[in-house]
């Protein structure tokens, strides 16, 4: 066979898959395990951001005060397939855990309030939702990945983040969060 010929003819499936796997390997992401991403834990030597947003409905929300909860703040938007498949999964999390001090938010990621407000209607969604219009919060973050979550422990302090879609109300996630919600 001639150079041209091995040029042209397409790439065998086991070496697309074994590329696909090393692309997946490289940037932490797994192939065969993409609902259990590992959390991340926040650099030590990386600031605390101070947080501020408006809710969807205009209201201001900050960290600061939300003083003694657990905080998870999932950034997503409506355009991310992995992000809508995900929220089911925070909405039971956050009402089987609310009693405990866990307090789940949806951070939507640049879309207009009358394209999230259409999304949560559609879908049924009860989360309290901020708005990141012009997403300097996930810049602030390093976030460039859709879903990212990031947990804040009682103190307002970073403990993780979790890049990519969660099965967020199954093992090993809950076990993540219970770590956060009986620590001090």
């Amino acid at each position: 066979m001639d150079a041209r010929a091995a040029v042209s003819r397409p790439w065998p499936a086991v070496t697309r898959r074994a590329l696909l796997a090393l692309s997946a390997a490289a940037t932490g992401f797994s192939a065969t395990r993409a609902d259990t991403p590992q959390p991340q834990p926040w650099p030590r030597n990386k600031p605390q951001p101070t947080l501020a947003l408006p809710t969807l409905y205009g209201e201001p929300w900050n960290l600061s005060g939300q003083a003694g909860q657990v905080v998870l703040l999932n950034f997503w938007a409506s355009w991310c397939e992995p992000c809508r498949a995900e929220m089911p999964a925070l909405q039971r999390l956050s009402e089987r855990y609310v009693q405990r001090g866990l307090q789940v938010l949806a951070v939507n990621y640049r879309e207009s309030p009358d394209t999230v407000r259409r999304f949560v209607t559609t879908t049924g969604m009860t989360l309290p939702v901020l708005l990141d219009g012009d997403g300097s919060v996930a810049k602030s973050l390093g976030i460039g990945i859709f879903p990212t979550t990031v947990i804040f422990d009682r103190r307002g302090h970073i403990r993780w983040t979790v890049t990519g879609e969660c099965a967020w109300d199954r093992e090993p996630a809950v076990r993540w969060l219970r770590d956060v919600l009986q620590s001090a």
